[in-house]
């Protein structure tokens, strides 16, 4: 069961638990590239603070995070403040032998970027510098929608689930799965699918659930 930790209601979908997942990514996906640049801007303010008081985090030093894409909620303005306390950020990347999985390699403003075959920006491949998943202590990823108890949806393709699946068998060495979005993509219900991975949390720029476990 999630517990509410702060939270601001909005209208839900309300046709959410008869769409497919498809047509609700779609949905949600509309929803979300609709927001303004001011409404954006926003939304990262808000995000960053709560994810800078945010207990769960407090005590990391290596985060996977992600640059946003697609009209996603972005964390680059806590990823700034919270290098200044030392922490060491990871952008993953699709792993070139093992499809379908991602590898996370250190990330600062310096670091080259190139786009993969989605046409997201991402650092090369580098077998010696990547961190082992189970080796950082959060990863903050991004949702297209999610619902109050925990329920995620994803963009379709797995690479998380797939990832942290170890999360499942060896849940004391797994780091701490946060999914992040706006608050415009939460809806009343979503379906779990069995290869979802459990989140320890979904903060949103208006509020945070902790899902029990």
């Amino acid at each position: 069961m999630a517990t509410l930790m702060t939270h601001t209601t909005m209208p839900m979908l309300a046709n959410a638990d008869t769409l497919s997942r498809t047509q609700l990514r779609n949905e949600l996906r509309q929803r979300r590239q609709a927001l303004t640049l001011s409404q954006q801007t926003l939304a990262a303010k808000r995000l960053a603070r709560r994810l800078l008081g945010d207990p769960t985090l407090f005590r990391a030093r290596h985060i996977g995070v992600y640059l946003p894409n697609d009209g996603e909620i972005d964390p680059s303005l806590f990823v700034a403040q919270a290098r200044l306390r030392g922490i060491q950020f990871y952008l993953p990347v699709l792993h070139p032998i093992h499809k379908g999985r991602l590898v996370f390699s250190p990330f600062d403003p310096d670091t080259p970027l190139r786009e993969n075959r989605f046409g997201i920006p991402e650092p090369e491949f580098d077998d010696g510098l990547r961190r082992p998943a189970w080796a950082l202590d959060a990863v903050l990823m991004p949702l297209v929608g999610f619902d109050s108890e925990g329920g995620r949806l994803g963009m379709g393709g797995g690479f998380y689930d797939r990832t942290f699946a170890f999360s499942r068998r060896v849940c004391d060495l797994a780091p701490k799965l946060i999914g992040l979005a706006h608050h415009s993509q939460q809806v009343d219900k979503l379906p779990i699918a069995s290869w979802d991975i459990p989140l320890h949390a979904i903060v949103s720029d208006q509020g945070k659930y902790r899902i029990g476990h």
